[in-house]
């Protein structure tokens, strides 16, 4: 069991990652690597959403301390429109 200082040092990211078929799914996890093999069905697990759209490949993800801060993010971005989502992803390259 991890420690309280173990905890603090965890981080939470938000990503997009864009499907097969050119959609992009935006969620959250505190292990991006394993997330996306999840959703690629390499590992079990994955969304629902892009188990049909494989394989899928990252395209942006930004870190945060604290989960609420990820999952407010995640909240934010799948406001977007799609043209707002690929500004996002243009302008973190």
């Amino acid at each position: 069991m991890a420690n309280k200082e173990d905890k603090s040092e965890e981080r939470h990211y938000v990503y997009l990652v864009r499907c097969s078929d050119d959609s992009l799914y935006c969620g959250w996890t505190t292990d991006l690597e394993r997330r996306i093999e999840a959703h690629n069905g390499l590992i079990p697990g994955g969304a629902k959403y892009t188990r049909g759209r494989r394989p899928v490949t990252l395209v942006y993800a930004e870190s945060f301390h604290h989960k609420h801060e990820a999952q407010r993010r995640e909240y934010a971005i799948k406001q977007m429109t799609k043209t707002k989502k690929l500004r996002l992803i243009k302008g973190a390259k």
